[in-house]
């Protein structure tokens, strides 16, 4: 019947705060019953073995478990129909259409909850699910020519894509904050020294990175394509798994024949974990160490519903190591260390807190690469701090890129 065909092609309604909440609280409580459950029956199994004890221990274990049985029911529909109740005032107010861009603390959050269950929400067409996109001023821009030129109507054609790393936004980048003592706002910077137009990527940093990749590199075709004015020069700049998704993101363009690589000038890579996470990768080892136990094992069902994107960067980005070295662009690694002299060999064990050296600075690209190493400095401080942003400009400089001395 015609009826049942649209409802089956219908995409699913969309979902909100209210919805991850109610997924939250009842997935911890069925984890929360399923550890109760294993130590009070190793308990119980225990008493049961023990003369005189056995019939007593017997029948407690029965009343126990009808009572916690009922308690376990309880919070899970009681917090089910509230925050569905929720739920329903939730659209009816906002109508899942944002009437002004979310300030930068909801903005953060949102990010933080892409980068744990991105993928869930994505999968489950929750409104908090983080589209890709290029942003200003906290919202989503158009890639047309006529919004693109509204939005940047003192452009041209050198631009500067910044993409942020895991849970982070644009604002991450320090844009709009005044600047500290040893920080620099890189995109300002650049535009004045420069006359880079800068332009944030926003992303679901909870997706597989593969699909990110995927994605980016159809959206800088877009971008270009839509850029009002011929784009003659581009620099990428990417932090942590954002570097992950720019060399992923040339491989896939050299494989699908795309365009824009052939105007990337500069692809800078800041503290990127090219060898993969060692954080993740002691977070695997101990999901599994925590499923060596029925009473543990709960613990380790939460810990492995991270999403795919914290996932993947367990082994490193994998195709996104064999970049060619095609085109003309140059590829540029920076990692960090906490040590003061990043050569000591303290300095590669810490790296830059999440990240080690080695990590940071490996790669497997032909053609015009370097990489730079400083001290002193913590992965996320890698997004603003000034040194960091002297290497950038010297890489540029030594490309034959002067500065502007009208515009400094």
């Amino acid at each position: 019947m015609p009826v049942a065909t649209k409802h089956a092609d219908a995409a699913p309604p969309r979902t909100g705060y209210s919805h991850a909440a109610k997924t939250a609280v009842q997935e911890t409580t069925l984890r929360v019953k399923e550890m109760h459950r294993a130590i009070a029956g190793k308990s119980f199994g225990i008493l049961r073995r023990i003369p005189l004890v056995a019939g007593p221990a017997q029948v407690v274990q029965s009343a126990h478990d009808v009572i916690s049985a009922a308690v376990y029911a309880a919070i899970h529909h009681g917090s089910g129909g509230l925050l569905a109740a929720a739920a329903i005032v939730e659209k009816q107010r906002t109508g899942f259409a944002a009437s002004k861009p979310p300030g930068r603390l909801v903005s953060g959050l949102r990010s933080a909850l892409n980068a744990a269950f991105g993928d869930h929400l994505a999968a489950s067409n929750n409104v908090l699910a983080i589209d890709m996109a290029i942003h200003a001023n906290g919202a989503a821009i158009p890639l047309d020519g006529v919004a693109l030129r509204s939005d940047f109507p003192e452009a041209g054609g050198r631009l500067c894509i910044f993409i942020h790393g895991l849970g982070c936004d644009e604002h991450s980048w320090r844009t709009g904050d005044a600047a500290a003592e040893g920080e620099t706002d890189f995109g300002s910077q650049l535009h004045a020294e420069f006359d880079y137009t800068p332009l944030y990527l926003h992303y679901n940093s909870g997706l597989p990175i593969a699909r990110n990749c995927a994605q980016l590199a159809l959206l800088l075709e877009e971008l270009l394509d839509a850029w009002p004015w011929p784009v003659t020069d581009l620099l990428i700049v990417g932090h942590s798994m954002g570097g992950l998704l720019a060399l992923g993101a040339c491989e896939r363009a050299a494989t699908s024949g795309l365009r824009w690589p052939q105007a990337t000038r500069m692809l800078v890579s800041l503290g990127s974990p090219q060898l993969g996470s060692p954080l993740e990768r002691l977070g695997h080892l101990t999901t599994a160490a925590l499923n060596l136990s029925n009473i543990t094992t709960p613990l380790a069902r939460i810990a492995a519903r991270r999403s795919q994107g914290i996932k993947d960067l367990r082994g490193g980005p994998g195709a996104a190591q064999t970049v060619s070295g095609q085109h003309r662009i140059a590829f540029r690694f920076l990692g960090a260390s906490l040590a003061e002299d990043p050569d000591h060999p303290l300095g590669e064990f810490l790296g830059d807190g999440l990240v080690t050296l080695s990590s940071a600075t490996a790669h497997a690209i032909e053609g015009d690469v370097q990489s730079a190493r400083l001290g002193k400095l913590g992965h996320m401080r890698l997004l603003g701090d000034a040194r960091v942003y002297q290497q950038i400009r010297a890489w540029l400089v030594e490309l034959g890129d002067a500065a502007l001395p009208d515009r400094r």
